[in-house]
């Protein structure tokens, strides 16, 4: 079984709670997840910001965090939290609607939870975990624009 919880704060500009969902299942089902619990939280650049320093030690706001949390050994159990103001001030810096950049921040933070990571700097674009987020992403905008 797929669980898939989605919240908020307040005031926030994002894709609908069910496209969110419909996302997220997206990717489970496509990387053979048969059990699952993941919440996506969209949170505000104070929120994220704070998260951010108290578990990565940055002192600054991000886009996404993902945690993967202990589940059985049958189920994926993950948290993801992501900004979308963040997020809209990155898809605005390189020309791509901010609906676009938060769905790829939803399957980047899911990717993350099973286990996928990249290297950071210039080669985070080439990496295995890029290709397929944006694959994924790719299905996942043919889907919702139907």
């Amino acid at each position: 079984m797929l669980k898939v919880l989605v919240s908020r704060e307040p005031r926030l500009a994002a894709p609908p709670s069910a496209t969110i969902s419909s996302v997220v299942q997206l990717v489970l089902r496509a990387e053979g997840v048969r059990a699952a619990t993941i919440s996506i939280a969209l949170v505000s650049n104070p929120t994220i910001r704070r998260l951010n320093t108290r578990y990565l030690s940055h002192r600054r706001a991000t886009d996404v965090i993902a945690f993967a949390l202990t589940g059985t050994a049958s189920a994926v159990v993950g948290d993801v939290y992501l900004a979308p103001s963040v997020a809209r001030a990155s898809a605005a810096e390189i020309g791509i609607s901010a609906r676009e950049e938060i769905l790829r921040l939803v399957v980047h933070g899911v990717l993350h939870v099973l286990g996928y990571d990249h290297p950071a700097g210039a080669g985070r674009t080439r990496c295995v975990m890029w290709r397929r987020q944006e694959l994924l992403l790719a299905r996942a905008l043919r889907r919702t624009l139907q």
